[in-house]
């Protein structure tokens, strides 16, 4: 037990500062070619702190844990909405851009209801559309819904790198990193993420099953806050240097990136069961999401008092996932 702590600790150390590496030469790959701050948190930065939960539910999908990759997802969004944002404007109001509303949050909310839409129609049809694999007490998101997902991701970034050309960032006066090191640094900080992911999953299988908790409950706690540490970090930051566009960015971003990306590349590994409980959070996401919709909607802000009722909202739902 001591010896899986141990290593889940050194895990997520690694994690973190393999994603902080990978940011440091993505961000600094972004300024050469001068992308636009919200752009830089959509893609590179949500890229780079996701990078926890890609390499996590990607070694829980090849090593059949498929729970914990869909758990982890569900799990790091929550926290993402609730508690980055929600902490970031205990700080520093977080204000919005119209391109956050109209175009990317919706994004986020609507791929959350695809996903509860694409493993809901399993049950409803009652036939092996989504998988190979046929049970009758769970439905299944598999490889054909995953396809879906990696091809609307390549949509959606292809037309954010087509509006970044139509919206150039004039030169940067910081000092540039060389092109060799901006890849130096974005392939170690991927490695470190990949060696983590492993060891995370491995401790957090043997301490479920030592504490006899589900493999559900763990990805959806201490595997998706621990993986979502880097975008607490990099929003946070962001927000005290004022660049709350790339703050709100990363949250958004990195929310699409997970739903998208990462859960598309899982079940396109390996089909992901999705049992009740699951359903049960993916409804919470999407409430999640249209409570901080609107409340960034409505004083094109989240102020305090919203923030500290985003964050109690997320310990009520830990507690409720214990509890359950």
């Amino acid at each position: 037990m001591l010896l899986d702590i141990a290593i889940l600790a050194v895990g997520f150390f690694i994690l973190i500062k393999g994603a902080d590496i990978f940011v440091d030469g993505s961000a600094s790959l972004a300024r050469v070619f001068r992308v636009p701050g919200l752009i830089i948190g959509l893609t590179i930065v949500a890229l780079g702190t996701s990078a926890p939960e890609l390499a996590v539910s990607t070694s829980a999908a090849l090593q059949g844990s498929n729970e914990i990759a869909l758990s982890n997802v569900l799990g790091s969004n929550m926290f993402n909405l609730l508690m980055v944002l929600g902490i970031c404007s205990l700080f520093f109001p977080l204000p919005t851009s119209r391109g956050i509303l109209s175009r990317d949050f919706p994004v986020s909310i609507g791929v959350t209801a695809l996903v509860f839409v694409l493993a809901g129609l399993y049950k409803l049809f009652g036939t092996d559309l989504l998988s190979y694999d046929m049970t009758t007490d769970v439905s299944v998101l598999g490889r054909v819904g995953g396809i879906i997902l990696l091809v609307l991701f390549v949509c959606y970034i292809l037309f954010l790198i087509s509006d970044a050309k139509k919206h150039p960032e004039p030169e940067s006066e910081e000092e540039k990193k060389s092109l060799p090191k901006c890849f130096f640094l974005i392939v170690l900080g991927l490695l470190m993420v990949i060696g983590g992911g492993q060891a995370v999953v491995y401790s957090a299988k043997s301490i479920a099953a030592s504490l006899g908790m589900t493999e559900t409950l763990i990805g959806l706690t201490v595997v998706a806050v621990g993986t979502s540490l880097p975008e607490l970090v990099t929003s946070i930051v962001a927000a005290k240097k004022h660049e709350t566009g790339l703050a709100v960015g990363n949250v958004v971003g990195s929310n699409i990136f997970n739903l998208m990306f990462i859960l598309g590349v899982s079940t396109t590994i390996r089909p992901v069961a999705v049992n009740f409980a699951s359903f049960c959070d993916i409804i919470v996401v999407m409430a999640v999401s249209l409570i901080t919709y609107i409340f960034l909607a409505t004083g094109k802000k989240i102020n305090r008092g919203e923030g500290i009722v985003m964050v109690l909202i997320y310990c009520a739902q830990v507690v409720f996932a214990i509890v359950r």
